[in-house]
């Protein structure tokens, strides 16, 4: 098991690393293909991945990643395209609630509502980074931030954690070990600040790098709760099998969707 785990990180590794360096079209595909595996790994978990709700969520999926590659190139503001694109969806899932009623409950349509937002629109932001200026550098702390953080807060949990963070939720979790993970991400962050300071000649703030560390680690791990939470209520082990030793895509990248915007964000302000 831990083997199969092993060779499959360092798959995803390789695979990062190809896929965001390229950037462009192939890093924008990617993401949408993630996020539509992502979408019907949730909506499995309602019973909706192959049913109307789940299927206008991967058509606006789709949509909404139209709107964000062609967005340069629309007339009018941003914003205003965004807003546009959920009021429609909104009506489209309410309409199938409608239509189709009583087939569907709502939760069942909030869940459809909610995967495009969680899954989709937050993974985007990865794409989103990697086209900001140094953009190429900045996208690594989505990653830095997330698995440097969990790897962080498992040492320090099994060598210290004593006080449960969630005892119900996740009972192998501590205190000492997310304070461990947020201290780490930071320490990464300045780590990853002078390799590319030295090797890229970037000219990065190392303070900057390790707020967005230690922020970045915190949010991760909410990210990765909330998660586990999903899985909890409906009593399911794993989203998916699609990568051996992990489960699915929302098992891996639960933590990074968090992230995502948050790195996006925190990389705009400072």
């Amino acid at each position: 098991m831990f083997r199969t785990r092993l060779l499959s990180g360092i798959l995803l590794i390789v695979i990062a690393l190809a896929v965001l360096i390229t950037g462009g079209p192939l890093l924008f595909g990617v993401l949408l293909l993630i996020s539509l595996i992502g979408m019907s790994e949730l909506y499995k978990v309602f019973g909706i991945a192959k049913k109307a709700p789940g299927i206008v969520g991967y058509i606006f999926a789709v949509l909404y990643y139209a709107i964000l590659y062609f967005e340069p190139q629309l007339p009018g503001e941003k914003v205003t395209w965004f807003m546009m694109f959920f009021m429609g969806y909104l009506i489209c899932q309410m309409a199938v609630l409608v239509f189709s009623y009583p087939k569907y409950n709502t939760q069942q349509i909030f869940a459809a509502f909610f995967g495009v937002l969680y899954v989709a629109v937050m993974l985007s932001y990865i794409y989103q980074t990697r086209l900001l200026e140094g953009g190429v550098f900045t996208v690594w702390l989505v990653f830095i931030c997330s698995w440097g953080c969990d790897t962080c807060a498992y040492c320090v949990g099994m060598l210290i954690g004593k006080h449960k963070m969630a005892p119900v939720l996740s009972p192998k979790k501590s205190v000492e070990g997310g304070i461990g993970g947020i201290l780490g991400a930071a320490l990464i962050g300045v780590l990853y600040a002078l390799a590319i300071n030295h090797w890229g000649n970037t000219g990065v703030a190392i303070v900057q790098y390790a707020v967005i560390g230690a922020v970045g680690g915190a949010i991760s791990q909410i990210g990765d709760l909330a998660a586990s939470a999903i899985k909890r209520y409906h009593n399911i082990k794993d989203y998916g099998k699609l990568i051996p030793g992990h489960g699915g895509i929302l098992d891996r990248f639960d933590s990074v969707i968090f992230t995502a915007p948050i790195i996006y964000y925190l990389a705009v302000l400072l």
